[in-house]
């Protein structure tokens, strides 16, 4: 079960990695030719770094939450 949720893991890491990586090259002048524009290559970059991000964030909240570890903070409200 955790080498399952390792691979979970990893796989966002890894899109974030690659969207820091646009971000860097698009900085430093370094055109990868499948975009039109620099800019449009730095956005990509940010989209795919932010998705990334924002799932392992999600994982961490969603496994803190069942687990009971957000005294509160995060206690879902129903209606």
């Amino acid at each position: 079960m955790r080498v399952i949720a390792l691979l979970i893991l990893v796989i966002p890491g890894i899109i974030a990695t690659y969207g820091i990586k646009l971000m860097r090259d698009s900085i430093f002048g370094e055109f990868h030719s499948i975009f039109l524009h620099i800019s449009i290559q730095f956005g990509v970059g940010l989209i795919l770094f932010l998705a990334g991000l924002s799932f392992i964030a999600g994982f961490i909240l969603h496994r803190d939450r069942k687990r009971n570890l957000t005294k509160g903070r995060f206690i879902k409200k129903k209606n």
